[in-house]
């Protein structure tokens, strides 16, 4: 098992094999994917947790699985990746994102490991600016964003190009982030 990032009570790593039924379910899961236009079925989600674990085995960016230390069961997913929203943000556009099932809601879990991928991509990748972005009405998104200190950036906020016009609610996308050196300063000021 590769350790991307370890906190208090999380080990963010690479997803393995048996991590595939907790894919699985979080990308079905109707209040998990509350804002999102489709449900991956098996094959999709199979498909994609393949392309992510291959981005991170490549690259050492992606949407790492997040393990309880205590339980050793995986959560969810946070962490860090190319936006791929373009043409509405410039191809090297690094996202911060987040996603767990619903029984681990409320413990925090999602801010803990964001915090820690922030200061991953920061400290240990040199990234210079990190964007999240959610559809307006998610305020659960948007309330870990501004608790790991990213600030509203309203002049990106834009349509996403991958929504269905069938889906109009969920098109319109907020935008948060933070610079290098936003963060730097307000890890010396706390």
């Amino acid at each position: 098992m590769t350790v991307i990032l370890e906190t208090d009570r999380l080990i963010l790593r690479n997803w393995r094999d048996e991590d595939r039924d907790l894919f699985r379910e979080i990308n079905r899961d109707p209040k998990v994917m509350e804002f999102f236009a489709w449900r991956r079925t098996y094959e999709e989600a199979d498909a994609m947790l393949e392309r992510v674990r291959a981005m991170i085995d490549a690259t050492g960016l992606g949407f790492y699985a997040i393990e309880e230390k205590e339980s050793g069961d995986p959560v969810g997913f946070c962490g860090l990746g190319p936006a791929m929203v373009t043409p509405v943000m410039p191809e090297e556009t690094i996202e911060i994102g987040w996603r767990l099932a619903t029984r681990y809601w409320g413990k925090g879990y999602a801010t803990e490991a964001a915090t820690a991928a922030l200061r991953y991509g920061f400290i240990d990748r040199g990234i210079d600016a990190i964007l999240s972005f959610a559809v307006a009405g998610n305020t659960r998104s948007t309330s870990v964003m501004k608790r790991i200190g990213l600030r509203r950036l309203e002049s990106l906020d834009f349509d996403h190009p991958r929504v269905p016009d069938t889906h109009p609610h969920l098109k319109r996308h907020v935008v948060h982030g933070i610079t290098a050196g936003a963060w730097r300063e307000a890890q010396a000021n706390a």
